[in-house]
């Protein structure tokens, strides 16, 4: 109520407001709690709340309860796991939470699915002979994101490349795009490339 107090003049208006409702309560009760000192469990529970943000900055806030304790028990603080989890809920300290791995393929068998034109042989002699894509995903502070990328087997560089919070069939023919484009730019030869893929229906389209 001290809050109340500094608005209104005074905590009196809101005793005498409450007066006669099952919040009422009594101005002795209200000046015994507010001179009573703190008690020992809030004051070790004031303490605790800054030791479990220290770890929890120190450790990028990524920590959640359980791994807050291991690290505040390794450092000698003797806490149970309940009242880190109870400080934490209370403080409204999380760690980042573990998502579930999501899928980069997805079979489509009812679709033709274009002939393996390497037959498993993943060489090449020469640049831009043969490419080879694939998704995978990462995982960041705001979730999960998806990158297609396109290899030149010869030299192994990334040709291209595209990322996207969402798994769409044209992902992967973006990246392939924009692999032909910057080798096209660098007036670079791309006749006769062929491009492999996996069988997901994100990654299906014809190498040529």
């Amino acid at each position: 109520m001290d809050s109340v107090e500094a608005e209104h003049g005074g905590v009196q208006p809101v005793l005498t407001a409450l007066k006669g409702t099952p919040a009422e309560i009594a101005p002795s009760t209200y000046y015994a709690q507010k001179s009573r000192p703190p008690s020992a469990r809030s004051v070790r529970d004031q303490i605790l709340v800054e030791q479990i943000k220290e770890v929890h900055v120190k450790n990028l806030e990524v920590y959640g309860a359980r791994k807050v304790w291991h690290e505040m028990r390794r450092q000698g603080h003797q806490v149970a796991k309940c009242t880190v989890e109870r400080l934490m809920r209370a403080e409204g300290v999380r760690g980042v939470t573990r998502d579930k791995h999501p899928r980069t393929t997805k079979p489509a068998a009812e679709t033709e699915r274009p002939c393996d034109l390497v037959r498993r042989d993943f060489t090449a002699s020469r640049p831009n002979q043969l490419w080879v894509a694939d998704l995978t995903y990462v995982r960041t502070a705001d979730g999960w994101v998806y990158v297609a990328f396109v290899l030149d087997v010869y030299s192994r560089m990334i040709v291209g490349w595209q990322v996207s919070i969402s798994l769409y069939t044209e992902l992967a023919l973006d990246a392939l795009q924009m692999g032909i484009w910057r080798r096209e730019h660098a007036s670079q030869d791309v006749a006769g490339l062929v491009h492999h893929s996996d069988r997901g229906v994100q990654l299906r389209f014809k190498g040529s």
